[in-house]
């Protein structure tokens, strides 16, 4: 037997006044996910425990079975763990963003999506400007890094910046205990970047300067036991982000790395379709996470999430239903958490989910969306839990 589980990051919404009172996932043409959703069950499951903020980190956690509220100990030290960048226990891993401020605003989370290779000149710059033997930065993928420093930030309030995008950035640096560190390490990496080459050129090309670093997500180093050992499955992960590739890492999935996998709206929906079922030759059982319809509600764009998701259904769901054909298999399809067109970050609600099997008595579900999801009395309330139903023999 093998098992599938599709993850279109933050591919849920709230009705929209522009789609005639409809979600992208109910306005989309997706007759894959629709295939699962008709000839198998549906329901809802609410990844984010009540009190815990709707973070991919924590929904993905939950989608992967592993109760947030016992393991979870931030964002930063989940990438780090796929970067192998190893946390002593005095350690913390911040996430590090390259965004793009002008005066007072935080105008992109992103820094327009900066290439990896103009990163990490500018982490570079930053290591050589702010770093110290306590104070280390890390380049990542596109805006995406990591820095370790030394400390206490439990009590530390770091506001995620796709949270705050078209906000003051006074307003929202860090607070609380050691927050002072945190704060002039951003103001200054401001001094470093905003005049430098890669900024220059990009401002030149009429592309938003990476000219500020956001520090946010910071945690210790986590453990929870492996995948295998908790399901008696051995499987893999397929992602173009760190912090699903580092959560794999320390489940001990294995990782899968994607030519062409980006984490944005170019990604290589049809490799990482293609690497899932090479993958399942050898491995049981296989979590696929594609994060482009998350980028496209972060940006408010209706248009991109629609395609993101279409763009998953054809090359990612639909490539993998054909690939399983000749075997024994089940599949499930979940978003990790809502990230709404209206207001650009994601949100707690419970979110909709379809398991198919061969010969598994359909539910009377025809789509797959959110308003459908709903009406089933089927409620997984501790996400975690989802896991459980979905290996169910």
């Amino acid at each position: 037997m093998k098992y599938v589980f599709l993850v279109p990051d933050g591919a849920a919404d709230y009705p929209l006044e522009k789609l005639d009172g409809k979600t992208p996932l109910q306005v989309a043409k997706k007759p894959n996910m629709d295939f699962i959703a008709k000839n198998g069950i549906t329901g809802m499951v609410k990844t984010v425990p009540d009190g815990m903020k709707p973070g991919s980190d924590v929904a993905n956690l939950s989608l992967l079975g592993y109760d947030p509220k016992k393991y979870y100990t931030g964002r930063g030290p989940l990438e780090a763990a796929n970067m192998e960048i190893y946390l002593e226990q005095d350690e913390v891993a911040f996430r590090c963003n390259l965004i793009t401020a002008s005066d007072d605003i935080l105008v992109d989370y992103g820094a327009g999506h900066i290439s990896s290779e103009e990163a990490r000149i500018l982490i570079q710059a930053l290591n050589e400007g702010l770093g110290n033997k306590g104070l280390s930065f890390y380049p990542g993928i596109s805006y995406r890094h990591l820095m370790v420093t030394k400390g206490d930030y439990s009590r530390t309030l770091c506001i995620p910046p796709h949270d705050i995008t078209g906000q003051s950035i006074n307003k929202n640096l860090p607070k609380g205990e050691n927050s002072s560190l945190l704060r002039k390490l951003m103001v200054s990496s401001r001094e470093i970047l905003e005049n430098h080459e890669v900024n220059i050129r990009r401002k030149k090309m009429g592309k938003n300067p990476a000219n500020m670093i956001w520090l946010w997500g910071q945690g210790i180093a986590p453990s929870m036991p492996a995948f295998s050992e908790k399901y008696g499955l051995a499987g893999g992960v397929v992602s173009a982000v760190d912090l699903i590739k580092g959560i794999g890492r320390c489940i001990r999935l294995k990782v899968i790395d994607v030519p062409g996998a980006t984490g944005y709206f170019d990604t290589d929906y049809l490799a990482k379709a293609n690497y899932a079922l090479y993958a399942l030759k050898k491995l049981d059982f296989i979590f696929v996470h594609v994060e482009a319809p998350d980028e496209a509600g972060h940006s408010g764009d209706i248009e991109a999430k629609i395609e993101a998701i279409e763009q998953f259904d054809s090359k990612v769901v639909g490539t993998i239903l054909e690939g399983l054909k000749d075997f024994d298999y089940k599949i499930i399809v979940a978003p990790d958490h809502p990230t709404p067109i209206s207001i650009k970050t994601h949100v707690a609600d419970p979110v909709p989910f379809a398991i198919y099997q061969a010969g598994i008595k359909p539910d009377g579900v025809e789509v797959f969306d959110e308003s459908v999801a709903k009406l089933s009395l089927l409620r997984v309330d501790e996400g975690y839990r989802l896991m459980d139903l979905f290996l169910k023999r």
